[in-house]
């Protein structure tokens, strides 16, 4: 879709820009090692637990970083942070990527509220030694069509990334691929590697990035190619999944999907080698909405996810 001008000329520059990264990392070298981290967030896996519960489980089995939680470490005291930072220092865990505590695809109001509240939530993660924090992006609306919704996602992700950077904070977007989402109301919207290029153009800040997950990248139809435009610093943090097995590319559905290597419908061993191939540094967690998982309790969901994330990491160790 042309949206106008500006956004052509956006796109054009992109091509040739991505065109000349992917040259340059393309020359990484076979013998590069992985820098990334097993990541636990307990969240995407059925796990229920505070921060402090899930840094031991994370701990426990055999995780190397936590997703932090804006909220909790909030309503920390200066010395109950220092007591949870010596706790994950102990078990050698760093953090892993915040989610955003900010609405942003609802009415101004929502928006405001969130947004007025983001200093003191991205001051907490800053205090704690965070610096990674992303969101999602819903690839369709009833009401705005594409122009309007890319113009109101680049303002107010501008405004929300603009906040995180005075606190040190980068900041990831992520696209949803599959096409049973993005086609399931009036008006499509951003939901590949290069519509999303074109919204953080067009926000135009330095410190917002992809979160890149396997399974839109798989239902995007894109390839290693495609990651191989990007660079470590383009990525802010990434998920692991792998997707049902018999259903076509454009029949998967968002909330129905696998821990990595459980069918291998998704080329994970592809995607992860890219990873290393451009020295991605950034946590690696799973989400795979998937029931079962979520029917576990908190020490057999983590140890599932475990198994199958240090599987699918043993491709390319």
């Amino acid at each position: 879709m042309s949206l106008n001008r500006r956004t052509l000329l956006i796109g054009t520059a992109l091509t040739a820009s991505t065109a000349m990264l992917g040259d340059k990392t393309i020359a990484a070298g076979p013998d590069a090692k992985r820098k990334f981290t097993m990541d636990l967030r307990g969240s995407s896996v059925g796990i229920k637990a505070d921060l402090k519960q899930a840094i031991q489980l994370a701990s426990d089995n055999g995780f190397e970083s936590v997703a932090p939680d804006a909220g909790y470490l909030a309503k920390l005291s200066g010395v109950q942070r220092a007591d949870l930072l010596a706790q994950m220092k102990d078990k050698n865990l760093t953090w892993g990527s915040a989610g955003l505590p900010v609405d942003f695809r609802k009415d101004d109001a929502t928006f405001r509220g969130g947004a007025g509240n983001l200093p003191k939530m991205a001051k907490a993660l800053q205090q704690a030694g965070v610096t990674r924090v992303g969101t999602w992006l819903m690839p369709c609306h009833d009401e705005l069509t594409y122009v309007a919704n890319f113009r109101q996602h680049a303002r107010r992700l501008r405004e929300c990334a603009t906040i995180l950077k005075d606190h040190g904070q980068r900041f990831g977007l992520e696209y949803v691929g599959p096409k049973t989402l993005w086609a399931s109301k009036r008006h499509s919207f951003v939901h590949s590697m290069r519509e999303t290029k074109e919204l953080i153009a067009e926000a135009g800040v330095d410190n917002m990035g992809f979160v890149l997950d396997s399974w839109h990248w798989f239902t995007a139809h894109e390839n290693i190619d495609d990651i191989l435009t990007l660079t470590n610093d383009d990525i802010v943090a990434c998920d692991l999944n792998d997707a049902p097995k018999g259903l076509e590319i454009d029949q998967q559905i968002d909330s129905r999907r696998e821990l990595p290597m459980t069918t291998g419908v998704i080329d994970l061993k592809a995607f992860l080698s890219a990873l290393v191939q451009i020295g991605y540094d950034g946590p690696i967690r799973a989400e795979p909405f998937n029931g079962p998982l979520n029917q576990l309790g908190n020490e057999e969901a983590a140890a599932a996810t475990a198994k199958a994330m240090k599987s699918a990491f043993d491709l390319v160790s």
